[in-house]
């Protein structure tokens, strides 16, 4: 890293991120978190409490806020300690994990949040995949602590076998569940204590000389004391100390030990992504590697979201800002199809309230509001004919077919489900014979998501149905080869929205039948989103 120019201070003071968890494990409740301490929200909305208050702020579609997920991830950015926070909320249920893994290409750092009780979850563990293809560094929260949960050394040992990664505790509880107090921060000689009174108060920190320090008797008592002590010189030696070079690498994570709930062991969490967070990164593109000090302005298109308001049929295509100052009223070159687009109202997220962006760094998320122009892996330029890398496309692992109860409102259904494919949402296959759609997802969850959206924003009740169809694969080779293969295959054959040539497989069979029938042909399970 040291051989890098110096930031722009602006730049510098940047820190973009993600937050990866198993569902249930308290993401959404930490974001929260965030927001409050950021200055960004009030009062924060609990997932679990009763009623309106109930309503968080980052999760704004209806049905996120019936069930309490986060179905769709949405950015925000808000100013902690001299520090712009630019945090990307990514999706924990499995359903919707490809949304996740094209949000992780956004951000230059990930904290993963893991329950005391739990311990490394399926869902962490494939999101921990993602982040070590892409050599992301990793703060890692464990939350619920203030509930019965387990061994500290336990959950430590559980990460690094299962994730293959160093862990360094960066702070140590005291006490578990019902006895839970608060922690020792071993990196600043701190003790933080909880106020379980109220929830929306910052706990206070007690500055000590050592673990010797008479003062710590005065805040906690003596059986916990004891062991504190025990386990803290255990850690010392047993664990291996921080170590920034090596946790920007991507193999060493530090551990914080809190309750999101409570408010506890957030901030600390937060002043150690500002302290040992990366600052924005250099980003690949097909040709070259773009520094974030560079003077042109550049960007890409990771996320599309539609409908954020509903009272207006707008879409939102989230831009992670590569390189450059950006200002508003630019005008920037849309490579893919060559156009210059100004971008006259661009906005900054602060939670459910919107804000004009007047400027915006390289490492900030903004959103542009457009018609269906920008997709997800277009780039954003100052006249350069970037392509960026590395956004996939999964093929779907279930497929249905959809129609409309109206057959009355089918052309209705065609514009509804175009609009979902390019917001990434759900692949759209048209067959080559009959009528109607197949929709392909990588969850069962996202059916119901996608029934329930078309319903409420565009008052299209829809029925979903049972396809012969099981799995998809993108065609690829020579033009004459593709023709023929498709005269034979007409039935089993459909188009993207891309329009691009897509065969629809019932059994592994057909794949192999193909391969072994067609050997000039490529049939594959992803599909770079590039320009």
């Amino acid at each position: 890293m040291s051989n890098r120019p110096e930031l722009p201070p602006e730049i510098a003071r940047r820190r973009t991120f993600a937050i990866i968890s198993h569902p249930d494990a308290g993401k959404t409740t930490l974001t929260e978190k965030f927001l409050l301490y950021g200055g960004a929200i009030q009062m924060a909305g609990q997932v679990r409490a009763k009623g309106e208050a109930r309503r968080t702020r980052s999760d704004f579609m209806k049905m996120e806020q019936d069930r309490g997920i986060s179905v769709s991830a949405s950015a925000m950015s808000f100013d902690f300690a001299g520090y712009r926070f630019n945090l990307v909320d990514t999706p924990g249920h499995s359903d919707f994990s490809e949304d996740t893994y094209r949000t992780l290409t956004a951000v230059d750092a990930a904290i993963m949040v893991i329950d005391g009780a739990k311990g490394v979850e399926s869902q962490t563990r494939k999101l921990f995949e993602v982040c070590r293809l892409r050599d992301l560094p990793i703060l890692t929260f464990c939350n619920k602590m203030d509930r019965e949960s387990r061994d500290t050394f336990e959950i430590i040992d559980e990460i690094q076998e299962n994730l293959a990664i160093d862990v360094s505790p960066a702070s140590w509880p005291i006490g578990v569940g019902r006895e839970f107090i608060g922690c020792y921060d071993m990196l600043h000689d701190r003790l933080e204590l909880m106020d379980r009174a109220d929830r929306n108060k910052v706990a206070e920190s007690i500055k000590i000389e050592g673990l010797d320090d008479p003062k710590l008797a005065e805040h906690i008592p003596a059986d916990l004391l004891l062991k504190l002590r025990e386990e803290v010189e255990m850690a010392r030696e047993l664990l291996p100390a921080f170590d920034r070079q090596s946790f920007l690498e991507g193999h060493m994570t530090p551990i914080w030990f809190g309750s999101a709930i409570n408010s506890f062991g957030v901030q600390e969490l937060m002043q150690g992504i500002s302290e040992y967070g990366p600052t924005p990164q250099p980003q690949n593109s097909a040709d070259r590697e773009i520094a974030p000090e560079e003077k042109a302005v550049t960007g890409f298109v990771f996320k599309v979201q539609a409908n954020m308001d509903p009272k207006h049929r707008d879409r939102v295509a989230f831009v992670r800002l590569a390189s450059g100052h950006f200002e508003r009223g630019m005008k920037l070159t849309h490579v893919r199809s060559k156009k210059p687009m100004a971008v006259t109202n661009p906005v900054l997220f602060l939670a459910a309230d919107r804000e004009l962006a007047d400027e915006a760094w390289a490492g900030d998320i903004i959103g542009i509001p457009n018609h269906g122009q920008l997709r997800i892996g277009d780039a954003l330029t100052e006249g350069e004919g970037l392509r960026f890398t590395g956004i996939p496309s999964f093929a779907p692992e279930l497929l249905q077919s959809v129609r409309a109860t109206d057959p009355m409102k089918a052309k209705h259904l065609e514009k509804a489900l175009m609009q979902f494919a390019e917001e990434g949402a759900a692949k759209v296959f048209k067959p080559m014979i009959g009528s109607g759609f197949i929709v392909g997802v990588v969850g069962a969850l996202q059916f119901e998501v996608l029934a329930s959206r078309i319903e409420i924003e565009y008052g299209i009740p829809v029925r979903f149905e049972g396809s012969q169809f099981t799995s998809a694969r993108w065609v690829s080779g020579p033009k004459d080869k593709v023709e023929a293969f498709a005269n034979v295959n007409k039935g089993h054959l459909a188009q993207d929205h891309d329009g691009d040539l897509v065969y629809l497989t019932r059994l592994q069979w057909d794949i192999d039948r193909i391969e072994r029938d067609y050997p000039e042909l490529k049939l594959s399970g992803t599909k770079e989103m590039m320009v």
